[in-house]
């Protein structure tokens, strides 16, 4: 299972589905982090000291920072769906599918109704 840092825009309830499944998730208001305005890429870094893949709905800019430097721990990029199970899903299978999350940017969209 994968150790993952939910940002601070990421759907709470998604990150306790994916603990229901097995992952190791640990949000960015658990860290004590939230409401402090931290840039993305501090948020990529704190998670990269933590050997922690970063989780976020932010698609555009931790793509970007995927771009810049690939050496983390994962990047899971997600389009919001109000279904939080199937998200919690699809998030599941994207990560299952892979051997490992390091240096992977990982895009986990919503099915197109």
């Amino acid at each position: 299972m994968a150790r993952l840092y939910a940002d601070e825009q990421f759907p709470r309830v998604v990150s306790e589905l994916l603990r229901t499944i097995g992952h190791d998730v640990l949000t960015v208001q658990e860290a004590g982090n939230a409401n402090l305005g931290i840039p993305d890429k501090d948020v990529l870094a704190f998670a990269i000291s933590d050997n922690r893949a970063v989780i976020t709905l932010n698609r555009q800019d931790f793509a970007r920072l995927h771009r810049v430097n690939s050496q983390h721990f994962g990047i899971i990029v997600c389009t919001n769906d109000r279904d939080r199970l199937q998200m919690a899903t699809r998030i599941d299978e994207a990560i299952a599918a892979l051997e490992s999350l390091e240096s992977e940017l990982v895009r986990v969209v919503r099915p197109a109704s």
